[in-house]
């Protein structure tokens, strides 16, 4: 049984739950709701949570502790020879499990029954024929053992799956029976529906903060395997990035780090004046009409997908730095420049920076500015001296959080930059970032055996560190803004 015929058989029995549910409680008051201590509603709530919730835990607890099981118990079977042939365990569960699945679509194809699937088993060429007829290609390194082994992973798959809907339709069903037979008169459903109610949305508030705990676990356990097969000092302190998949890497960040920090600079010298000078005129100057048009049409910007800017980078803009300025200076003759993603990144962050600047200057306090005038100065004098010495800690805020969406940026990197990892002061050369390399770095080979497969994550928490201190100073500043102008 699927997950989603799971998940649509528990909310069917929730929704019955909370009809039969409020009805029972009507017949229990005998047609009257004054005797309830709740109204009926609250009943039905309560048989439907408690036949959809427990469930549903239940649910999402297997589907994460399934295949870790499922894992231990395979890999146990495998022989410590073909292991070490394969060089790492993952590779071999990666063969494993292609064939796994391979043999359901083999067996779904040809209609083979077990018998079949065992009598295929016995020849690993027509093996490997059959699950190439599917899509599924498999090492040349595979043995017998490992064919076994994908037998009973995809048969423990199987018998876990089974098990796994029989419990949480029962889990549903016992939820149902308890809640229902659970109904009179005196029993304070609302309260109960509260509680529960409660307890839901502070497990749902702890998502978030469940979610940055696993990314930082993730990245930092990763980091750690990462630098006990690469010296840390050749990561932190190199300035030549050469990966190279075999051994004899030099894995320096620092060229990455320059392009990075290069494409967002060039970023917000375009994007921090645009927006910040559209911000003043939309907040001071322009009259409603104005406003009522010019600001929605400047943040459709922020919803412009980031692929599309990297196509109008790679088609548009960088065609023409290089024919108008990069070419006649003797600068450089590609398209892909620091300079063409930094002006089409600038362009992208302008909404951030108008919007954010809007709404802080106008958050500056009224009365400050009828001062200002009440002394005899203009209205661009006010500006000037009044207002944006008030609304400046705000503005560098919302200045460091463009900054930190820009860092983070990968497409229009890719398509505007180029992939060069240099260090390097012309604007007109192709260069990278840390996000263009973590994405080459994990494309094809996703096995985490390697240095040039795990320094993806090295790069991922220096971005992550660098990112989040930004965030953390923006934070800092808009707070102090907001206590001080509240």
């Amino acid at each position: 049984m699927s997950v989603g015929l799971i998940l649509l058989i528990v909310l069917g029995l929730g929704v019955l739950g909370f009809f039969i549910g409020r009805q029972r409680a009507l017949s229990v008051a005998d047609g009257e709701p004054r005797n309830l201590h709740s109204l009926p509603g609250y009943y039905g709530w309560e048989v439907f949570l408690f036949a959809t919730v427990p469930a549903l835990v239940l649910l999402v607890a297997w589907l994460f502790i399934q295949p870790v099981v499922i894992e231990n118990r395979v890999s146990a079977m495998l022989p410590e020879a073909d292991i070490a042939q394969a060089g790492s365990i993952t590779l071999v569960m990666t063969d494993v499990r292609r064939i796994a699945q391979g043999l359901d679509a083999v067996a779904k194809k040809a209609g083979l029954d077990e018998a079949g699937i065992n009598a295929m088993r016995a020849d690993l060429t027509d093996m490997r024929g059959r699950l190439a007829s599917v899509g599924v290609a498999i090492g040349s390194n595979v043995t017998p053992s490992t064919l076994e082994a994908a037998k009973a992973y995809r048969n423990l798959n199987s018998s876990f799956s089974q098990v796994k809907s029989i419990a949480v339709v029962l889990t549903a069903l016992a939820g149902f029976a308890w809640a229902l037979f659970q109904i009179n008169p005196e029993q304070r459903a609302r309260n109960l529906v509260e509680r529960f109610t409660l307890v839901l949305l502070a497990s749902s508030s702890l998502i978030a903060v469940a979610t940055t705990f696993g990314i930082v676990f993730s990245l930092v356990a990763e980091s750690i395997h990462f630098f006990k097969l690469y010296d840390f000092k050749q990561f932190f302190f190199s300035t030549t990035w050469n990966p190279k998949f075999g051994g004899g890497s030099d894995l320096g960040i620092w060229p990455l780090v320059w392009g990075t920090l290069y494409v967002s600079f060039i970023a917000l010298i375009v994007s921090v004046p645009i927006g910040l000078m559209a911000a003043i005129y939309l907040s001071e100057y322009a009259n409603k009409t104005v406003r009522a048009f010019a600001k929605p049409a400047i943040e459709i910007l922020a919803g412009i997908p980031t692929i599309v800017y990297g196509l109008f980078a790679l088609i548009t803009v960088g065609p023409f730095l290089r024919d108008w300025f990069a070419q006649p200076m003797g600068m450089g003759n590609s398209s892909s420049s620091v300079m063409t993603a930094g002006i089409v990144m600038g362009i992208m962050l302008i909404p951030f920076v108008s919007s954010l600047s809007d709404d802080i200057i106008n958050a500056v306090p009224q009365s400050m500015r009828d001062g200002s005038f009440g002394l005899g100065a203009t209205h661009s004098e006010t500006v000037k001296q009044v207002i944006m010495p008030a609304a400046l800690p705000g503005i560098v805020g919302a200045v460091l959080l463009a900054a930190s969406r820009a860092i983070g940026e990968t497409m229009i990197v890719v398509m505007g930059a180029g992939a060069a990892a240099k260090m390097d002061l012309n604007p007109f050369e192709a260069m990278t970032t840390i996000t263009v390399k973590i994405v080459s770095q994990l494309t094809g080979d996703t096995e985490f055996a390697s240095p040039e497969t795990l320094v993806a994550f090295a790069l991922g928490l220096t971005l992550f560190c660098f990112t989040l201190g930004l965030n953390v100073i923006a934070l800092v500043i808009v707070r102090k803004y907001r206590e001080q102008y509240e």
